[in-house]
């Protein structure tokens, strides 16, 4: 691939030919070829290849991770907000590998904000579940479950991985509907970027859902951070 060879452009050309390669060849979650091998691709240096590489994690469409490669933020998976959107089968259906593992089972007391969601009383217990969402191995969002009826909680100790909802509903006989989503954005906090795996203070979707029985009855109000860089929300209108 022939790239400009004015010493103060080598570099934003390779960057502006990678842009376009992944634009064209790569999704978000994907991983680029080694630097070697893309320096050898543009017929550039490493030095000059990293400078490049630089100037796209600049913009938030790479990101470094160190011992693994070089990930790609592009293209961001849609998330369909409906009343049965389901995670799992949305992505698998855009051909990604999504996966979810427990982090948290207890029993806590309400906090305000929880019962006031889930029309119980502050201090009442609830059964707080906290799971982690990957996509082609990537960490995509924690997600807070609060569920007010506890006579499930002996089931719902038993669940390890794969989809929450898929799971009451083999296990209880519990279907959920999705009845109201509220969407905010702030910045990563400390163990937010842990459990992520991005840096300090990075943009983050805030998403609060309340779930319902199909009586009507709340049962579930969830709270999910999701890296911005990773998902794109899609508001559906009947």
């Amino acid at each position: 691939m022939e790239i400009s060879r004015h010493p103060t452009t080598v570099y934003q050309a390779v960057a502006a030919q990678l842009e376009q390669s992944l634009q064209a060849q790569y999704r978000c979650g994907d991983y680029l070829p080694s630097e070697q091998q893309l320096a050898d691709r543009y017929a550039v240096n490493r030095h000059t290849l990293r400078r490049a590489v630089d100037e796209l994690v600049n913009k938030g469409l790479l990101q470094r991770r160190h011992g693994v490669g070089i990930l790609v933020l592009m293209r961001p998976y849609d998330y369909p907000l409906h009343a049965q959107a389901r995670f799992s089968q949305n992505l698998l259906e855009q051909g990604s590998d999504p996966t979810s593992e427990r982090l948290l089972a207890v029993l806590r007391p309400a906090s305000q904000d929880v019962a006031s969601a889930l029309g119980c009383e502050e201090g009442d217990n609830v059964i707080h579940l906290r799971t982690l969402r990957r996509v082609n191995g990537v960490p995509v969002c924690v997600i807070n479950h609060y569920l007010a009826d506890i006579r499930w909680w002996p089931t719902l100790q038993q669940f390890r991985s794969g989809s929450l909802h898929a799971f009451m509903q083999s296990q209880l006989g519990i279907a959920l509907t999705r009845k109201q989503t509220r969407i905010s954005t702030r910045r990563a906090q400390a163990k937010e970027c842990k459990q992520l795996e991005i840096s300090l203070h990075a943009p983050l979707l805030c998403v609060r859902t309340l779930n319902t029985q199909c009586d009507g009855q709340i049962a579930e109000y969830a709270v999910s951070v999701t890296r911005g860089d990773m998902i794109e929300l899609t508001m559906e209108h009947a």
